[in-house]
């Protein structure tokens, strides 16, 4: 696979949150580059970008619950939605 370049990232994909309803023990990889065709889950993707300057960030939880995962990759609290999307509705 061609190597994508390291410009303009990470992309934006949705610009609003994903809801997780979360699975207690269960690893999740949040994509942090914006390529991933699984948003807003890791594909590995980040591999294929030059230097691969991004990597998946992992979480797990300790119980059931709902949380908003940032899509738009402009989370001051990655992987968390710290509503930074409202920001670029401009």
């Amino acid at each position: 696979m061609a190597m994508v370049p390291n410009e303009n990232l990470p992309r934006i994909a949705i610009c609003e949150p994903a809801l997780l309803k979360t699975e207690p023990g269960k690893i999740y990889s949040w994509c942090s580059c914006g390529l991933s065709g699984t948003e807003p889950f890791c594909d590995s993707t980040h591999k294929n970008i030059e230097g691969m300057p991004f990597r998946s960030i992992k979480i797990k939880f300790d119980k059931e619950e709902e949380v908003w995962l940032c899509q738009c990759k402009q989370t001051r609290t990655p992987p968390f939605c710290d509503n930074s999307h409202k920001q670029l509705k401009g």
